[in-house]
């Protein structure tokens, strides 16, 4: 019997809406994991003989695919609070991320939900990936509980698509709602300078992760990380052949070779 938190599938879709310089628009469904750090510190059993953690199995989840590709999961996060001065999540912290689907992942973002020891969700840490290796933590706190459903904004400091320029702001909001199985909501919309150009979301139904769950999940969308990173290149063709205005990856400061 389990007396902890489980791992839990969600089943649900990407939204993705461009509203200029040309409308582009975008959904996909797709499957994503809730993962309770502190419970599988204790036990790593998920529920299911066809997902595994830290090796190779239909689907799996691999600590090093996220943080600092070094520490373990949950000390690393951990870490990153108290270097940011938060001392006061002493509960769950939640993974939402893409599984490796046989042994294939690329996560364009996944979210650390931090909570207190009461459930009330402290910090939301969001971790955004490129196309070119590279990833940017967004920490997104205000020294009280985030409620649900509230906004957060954080500025926009890394390149992640080459038609949009690292500029501008972010505005987040994450929802769960109860019911049949908690839903689950994750919107993430961009502003520049002419006010709001991208509305993003991702949203799902959650599941417990067992053995049913994970061969209906394979069995509806067998190859979906692949088509994620397939996905991102064809919508970046379409959004070439409208001649939507490119972005060159900005150039890192040369470093000081003096010191």
């Amino acid at each position: 019997m389990f007396t902890s938190p489980r791992p839990l599938l969600c089943l649900g879709e990407v939204m993705h809406f461009r509203l200029r310089p040309r409308a582009h628009r975008f959904r996909y469904r797709v499957f994503f994991m809730r993962l309770p750090l502190v419970a599988l510190s204790a036990d790593q059993r998920s529920g299911s003989r066809f997902f595994s953690f830290n090796r190779f199995n239909l689907l799996a989840f691999h600590e090093r695919d996220h943080g600092d590709g070094q520490q373990a999961a949950l000390p690393w996060i951990r870490g990153l609070l108290q270097q940011h001065g938060i001392h006061d999540v002493d509960g769950e912290i939640w993974l939402q991320c893409f599984p490796r689907v046989l042994g294939y992942v690329f996560n364009p973002v996944a979210f650390w939900f931090c909570q207190r020891a009461d459930g009330s969700l402290r910090a939301v840490v969001c971790e955004v990936r490129n196309t070119f290796g590279e990833k940017h933590l967004y920490l997104l706190e205000h020294g009280k509980t985030l409620a649900n459903g509230e906004e957060l904004q954080a500025q926009k400091i890394f390149h992640v698509s080459p038609f949009c320029d690292v500029s501008g702001h972010y505005r987040f909001r994450f929802l769960s709602t109860p019911g049949d199985g908690v839903s689950h909501l994750a919107r993430i919309d961009y502003d520049d300078g002419a006010g709001p150009l991208l509305l993003t979301a991702l949203s799902g139904k959650e599941s417990m992760l067992d053995d049913r769950t994970v061969l209906k999940v394979l069995w509806r969308y067998p190859l979906m990380t692949i088509g994620v990173m397939v996905r991102i290149h064809v919508q970046a063709l379409r959004l070439w052949l409208k001649r939507v205005p490119f972005f060159s990856k900005p150039v890192p400061p040369a470093k000081d070779l003096s010191r």
